[in-house]
């Protein structure tokens, strides 16, 4: 038994076929998808009624290990912070299900896995996908756990972007949602930093129309740049200069002389090094074609504008909690309150809160005292309800 305050240890992923040849899973597009295999972890204990469940959808290029460790208790899950005994995402109180996304790459049915009807890697031939297909599989997940109704789903980024469709598709199902730095419709300049990060994949010599499965080499530079450039978006301008400044990579370094023509372009200030290591260790870990349709589908997010969307709203149970960063650039407070302005119209019960914090859109992955009471209250008040 972990006590209090002790974060999680060992925890294993585990793996569940959720739609077989006999029962695909049936997309948006009307296309028929099957095996679909997710990989996912729970942390806590499920109680006697079923009903403490907290479902975490995770973001871009995160996966199912969002809290413990593998057998190495320095490399630790993306959420770890969150996530624990005591803890805002409390597994003394809660069973946390956090689950691989369907089209992801660490373990969970995507473009990298078998198409059964070639025998090859479906690469570019895997269908297009909606969040609403990534609700679908979660609710699948909860069924196949023997969960009916999550007592609350949260998620950053694209995550929350999930909690929303969620709630909005099925208004009575979910006690709470958390959107933390979330979008509900992503502007020009949001698409347009995915565009250029998507060129980089596709251009990249040994892409191979998304079929590098296999060969010596993949799209391996091209997605280190896409990485790179997104990087840049996760962290706001303050926190660039607090972390790196002007420094050098080699203190020591002697400086540019005025008026010599400069023939040296490797890395040379501490930020390049920075954003040149988070791109190769990007490699390790993800799938270039995965980056493509994830991206792809957050470009086309936008459930307000549907037809029977507000009628919908007006159905919801949920309760809702809104979190945004005040430096966040990438999803900046706007597309909050967005959020919170529509949900409120269809009279929802929505709270809204901007925190203060340097460090961007990653705010929402970093211990942050007044979020992670904020999270923790919201939580709690769901407990003390059931």
């Amino acid at each position: 038994m972990i006590e209090p305050g002790e974060a999680i240890g060992l925890v294993e992923t585990q793996r569940a076929e959720l739609f077989t040849a006999e029962r695909p899973l049936l997309l948006g597009s009307g296309r028929q998808l099957a095996p679909v295999e997710v990989a996912f972890e729970t942390y806590g204990e499920l109680n006697e009624d079923r009903s403490n469940a907290v479902f975490i959808c995770h973001a871009l290029t995160a996966d199912a290990h969002a809290a413990g460790h593998h057998g190495d208790p320095e490399r630790r899950g993306w959420w770890d912070n969150l996530i624990g005994p005591g803890r805002p995402v409390d597994t003394d109180r809660c069973f946390v299900v956090v689950p691989n996304l369907l089209g992801g790459c660490q373990g969970t049915t995507g473009p990298s896995s078998i198409d059964p009807a070639t025998g090859q890697p479906y690469g570019l031939r895997f269908p297009a996908l909606s969040v609403r297909d990534l609700v679908t599989v979660h609710r699948r997940l909860l069924e196949h756990l023997g969960i009916e109704r999550p007592m609350a789903v949260v998620g950053g980024s694209l995550g929350g972007m999930q909690a929303l469709q969620w709630a909005l598709d099925y208004p009575e199902e979910i006690g709470g949602a958390a959107l933390i730095c979330a979008s509900s419709r992503l502007t020009a300049q949001n698409i347009a930093f995915s565009a250029v990060a998507r060129e980089a994949i596709m251009r990249d010599p040994d892409f191979n129309g998304g079929d590098f499965y296999g060969r010596e080499r993949g799209p391996e530079l091209g997605l280190a740049l896409a990485r790179m450039t997104a990087h840049i978006t996760y962290l706001s301008e303050e926190a660039m200069r607090q972390k790196f400044g002007r420094r050098r990579q080699d203190p020591d370094a002697p400086p540019v002389e005025p008026g010599v023509a400069e023939s040296d372009f490797d890395v040379d200030f501490q930020v390049e090094s920075y954003l040149r290591h988070q791109g190769l260790s990007f490699l390790d870990r993800f799938d270039a074609n995965t980056y493509l349709y994830f991206s792809r589908m957050m470009d086309r997010f936008d459930p307000f504008s549907e037809p029977e969307a507000f009628q919908r709203m007006k159905q919801l149970v949920t309760r809702f909690l809104v979190v945004s960063f005040d430096s966040d650039w990438r999803f900046d407070t706007g597309h909050s309150r967005v959020i919170q302005r529509a949900l409120a119209r269809a009279g929802a019960q929505v709270s809204f809160r901007e925190i203060e914090s340097p460090w961007g859109h990653d705010s929402f992955l970093l211990e942050i005292p007044e979020y992670h009471r904020t999270v923790q209250t919201f939580l709690n008040r769901l407990l003390e309800e059931q």
